[in-house]
C-alpha cells in the first residue's frame, strides 16, 4: 500500500502553467536541494524547478528565517540601523537592502508581522513609519506601497 503524501504549501511558481498559484489540484512534489541549500521542487504538470522562496519576499535571500524575524523584532523597537546592527550582527548595508526589499512587499510582510510575529497594527505603522523615514530613495512604487500601509490599509 502506498502511503499518502505529505501536505506542502507550495504552489506553481510558473506563470505559464494552468496551476500557476493554485491550491486544488496541485501536483508538486519535493526533488532535493540546490545549491544555496533550499528545498527544490518540481510541478509535475509542467515540468519546472522552483525553490520554495520563490514568489515570497524572502526570495534570493541568504539570512536564516530566524535572523529576519530577529531584524523585524529589532526594528519594530525603534532601534537606529547601527543599533541593529551591533545587537544582531547584520551588516548595516544588508539591513537596508533588506529594509528595501520589505518595502517592495509591503503587504505580504505587513501579513506577516501580524500574524506570525503576533505584532499590533500600531507596532506594524511604526515599522512603515521608520522604513519610510530611513530610506528616502525607495523606488515611487514601493514609496507607494509603504504609504498604502501606513494609512492603514491592512487586510
Amino acid at each position: 500500500m502506498v502511503r499518502p503524501r505529505s501536505k506542502n504549501k507550495v504552489v506553481c511558481q510558473n506563470n505559464s502553467c494552468f496551476f500557476f498559484r493554485k491550491e486544488q489540484g496541485k501536483n508538486i512534489i519535493k526533488k532535493g536541494i540546490n545549491k544555496s541549500r533550499h528545498k527544490q521542487y518540481i510541478c509535475l504538470h509542467c515540468n519546472k524547478y522552483f525553490v520554495e522562496r520563490k514568489g515570497t519576499p524572502l526570495y534570493r535571500k541568504r539570512l536564516s528565517e530566524r535572523k529576519i524575524r530577529q531584524l523585524c523584532k529589532e526594528l519594530v523597537e525603534k532601534k537606529g540601523i547601527r543599533a541593529v546592527e551591533r545587537t544582531t550582527g547584520i551588516n548595516k548595508n544588508t539591513i537596508c537592502s533588506y529594509l528595501a526589499s520589505f518595502a517592495e512587499h509591503a503587504r505580504e510582510i505587513s501579513k506577516y508581522l501580524t500574524k506570525d510575529l503576533e505584532l499590533s497594527t500600531y507596532e506594524v505603522d511604526e515599522f512603515w513609519t521608520f522604513v519610510k523615514k530611513n530610506k528616502k530613495n525607495l523606488s515611487k512604487t514601493a514609496m507607494k506601497k509603504v504609504q498604502k500601509e501606513i494609512s492603514g490599509v491592512i487586510h
